[in-house]
């Protein structure tokens, strides 16, 4: 695996470099060499926080962390990473029929990731438990954030009176609002 490691605000000492290559060097077992891990350190105020980026075909890998203590970050990060990578295994086990390579993934994953047995996969299922339908009428952006906020969610699917497409609309940790517009390829 080949770490990407960079700090914004914070100095990434080699004490610091070592423990993220400790903590998701675990990973390697999974990952062939050629795969990058793009790892970002940063401090902002008392906040701690580590960003793990890891691109394997058509999907990403990521996870985002923090606390007052970088090195807790970087313990919590290793967790999820390894949470959402049997989660992804379920997924392209599931796709090809309980017979996948290390081709069929893109080169990204090990023989032996798909071979390695854990039981907390079971856990980790994907399980939808309720269904809601309801009626999209077209608004405006800035009018579905109101929406959004008068029905007290965090996220209001919406049809944008605008483009004729379904969007969405989500409150950020930092209070402001995001907007999430498709995009096919």
């Amino acid at each position: 695996m080949k770490f990407i490691i960079s700090g914004k605000n914070i100095e990434v000492t080699p004490g610091l470099k070592d423990t993220v290559e400790q903590k998701l060097g675990k990973l390697e077992r999974y990952f062939t060499p050629e795969t990058e891990i793009i790892v970002t350190l940063s401090v902002e105020k008392d906040r701690q926080k580590i960003e793990v980026t890891i691109p394997v075909k058509g999907n990403i890998i990521r996870s985002e962390q923090t606390s007052s203590d970088m090195y807790v970050s970087i313990d919590l990060v290793e967790e999820v990473i390894e949470r959402q990578l049997r989660k992804y295994k379920n997924k392209l086990v599931a796709r090809s029929q309980g017979h996948p390579t290390a081709s069929s993934s893109g080169n990204n994953f090990k023989k032996e990731f798909f071979e390695s047995d854990d039981d907390s996969s079971e856990t980790d299922e994907v399980k939808i438990v309720r269904t809601k339908r309801f009626g999209i009428k077209p608004m405006y952006p800035e009018d579905a954030c109101i929406q959004m906020d008068l029905l007290g969610h965090n996220f209001f699917v919406f049809s944008n009176a605008e483009t004729d497409e379904v969007n969405v609309v989500y409150k950020r940790k930092d209070g402001s609002f995001g907007l999430i517009e498709p995009e096919f390829d």
